[in-house]
């Protein structure tokens, strides 16, 4: 059965979860991080679910590849964000990493679904 909204994508669910769970880490932040790594982190991760579901509406397979290719960008931002999160001594984030290495997979899969698809 065809999804009917974005919410119901697994990939999305995991983005989201994922994006909870950075606000909950970089809560812990020094706050002169508030302005800085804190808040270009969680922009990343929200980007991440937020062109997932944008990319949901687009019509063309393209278009649709697209924007899940701007997010597997955003997924990558935040890789770099947890290697220098936590080599500033910011935390221990391994589950964190587990659940964005996760969300890379699906995401990729979920692109080639996209390419592959015959409409």
């Amino acid at each position: 059965m065809a999804t009917q909204k974005f919410q119901e994508l697994i990939v999305w669910q995991k983005a989201y979860l994922f994006v909870l769970e950075v606000y909950k880490y970089t809560k812990q932040f020094p706050k002169e991080e508030i302005y800085a790594l804190s808040s270009q982190f969680r922009r990343a991760a929200v980007s991440i679910a937020a062109n997932i579901a944008e990319g949901y509406k687009k019509k063309g397979k393209a278009d649709k590849a697209r924007m899940m290719n701007i997010s597997q960008g955003s997924l990558e931002e935040c890789q770099y964000y947890l290697i220098l999160s936590q080599d500033l001594g910011y935390g221990v984030n391994d589950n964190l990493k587990i659940h964005l290495e996760e969300v890379s997979k699906m995401l990729e899969s979920y692109i080639q679904k996209i390419l592959n698809s015959i409409s």
